[in-house]
């Protein structure tokens, strides 16, 4: 996954995260979409539905079959 440095991550645009409101869980690639849906698991399950639904709209190659 390429490093993403603060600055990088401030220019992002809010639609560019699973959660934009909080700006977590950047997916502007598809490494750190994995790396959010990986991290989705400690969330609530609310959470992790809308961070699951997010990324798969954006990337639906990652969606299991």
């Amino acid at each position: 996954m390429p490093k993403l440095t603060a600055k990088q991550r401030k220019r992002l645009p809010k639609s560019s995260f699973a959660i934009p409101s909080e700006r977590k869980y950047p997916i502007h690639d598809k490494s750190h979409a994995r790396n959010a849906l990986s991290r989705s698991a400690r969330e609530k399950p609310g959470r992790r539905r809308l961070i699951r639904s997010r990324v798969y709209k954006r990337y639906p190659s990652l969606k299991k079959t």
